[in-house]
């Protein structure tokens, strides 16, 4: 059964803004139905076009880019409110491809009535542009962190930068959250191989800051692995939701 936009369990949620009446009628019109994706699904493939856009409901996935030796470079990971196909409806295409780690419910849209909501709706429009400078802001301190960081302080600022935004969204439980993804797909993040990213997980569990098992992360010592990885006092700021 589809998600009423009056009634999304999203707009409960303190990190995205308000919208009004008005707004909220809109989406419900701009929103075709919803989508469901098991895990492992390509819901958007790397040089493809698509019809329809997405705003993930529930469930979390991952972007990334498939180089010529056929290795992956993890570019962002899909978490509950993420807008999802905006390079393919203004570039026409995707320049990456988006994958479903857990099963995901998605709100579907469709991409031929983005350029109305940008003619009709400039506080909307305004908002889908906040989204995409979220992500560059967010693809930019992952740069940073791949170009800059040593690996103990790569993997504590990944696993940092989960803990807040996962904790933002309103999954925290007991200083525990919900981490489905494969030590691989972190290592294919952060630049490093497999048994770099393996033993820096160990130190860190072994230091009492963090335990990540059967999908979930345990942050025992929050500030420390703030520390760590160089994100002491940075919250997630408030965004809109598309």
């Amino acid at each position: 059964m589809k998600t009423d936009c009056e009634h999304c369990p999203l707009r409960q949620i303190g990190l995205f803004e308000e919208m009004t009446k008005d707004e909220v009628h809109y989406m419900s019109r701009f929103k075709t139905g919803e989508f469901v994706a098991q895990p492992g699904t390509e819901i958007l493939a790397e040089g493809a076009s698509s019809s329809q856009l997405y705003t993930a409901l529930d469930g979390m996935g991952l972007r990334y880019k498939t180089l010529e030796d056929g290795s992956r470079q993890v570019v962002g990971f899909v978490l509950p409110g993420d807008f999802i196909g905006l390079q393919s409806g203004v570039m026409g295409e995707m320049r990456h491809s988006v994958e479903a780690t857990t099963r995901m419910t998605m709100c579907v849209f469709n991409r031929s009535e983005l350029w109305e909501l940008f003619k009709n709706q400039p506080r909307r429009a305004f908002d889908l542009t906040h989204v995409a400078a979220t992500e560059e802001f967010l693809l930019g301190e992952m740069l940073a962190a791949v170009g800059q960081m040593d690996g103990l302080a790569k993997i504590a600022w990944v696993l940092n930068r989960f803990f807040t935004r996962l904790t933002a969204l309103g999954l925290n439980e007991n200083d525990q959250v919900p981490l489905p993804y494969r030590q691989q797909d972190v290592a294919d993040a952060m630049g490093l191989s497999l048994v770099h990213t393996n033993k820096t997980l160990a130190k860190l569990r072994a230091k009492g800051v963090v335990t990540w098992s059967d999908d979930t992360l345990t942050v025992h010592r929050p500030d420390e692995l703030a520390q760590l990885g160089f994100s002491t006092g940075v919250k997630p700021a408030q965004r809109p939701l598309i």
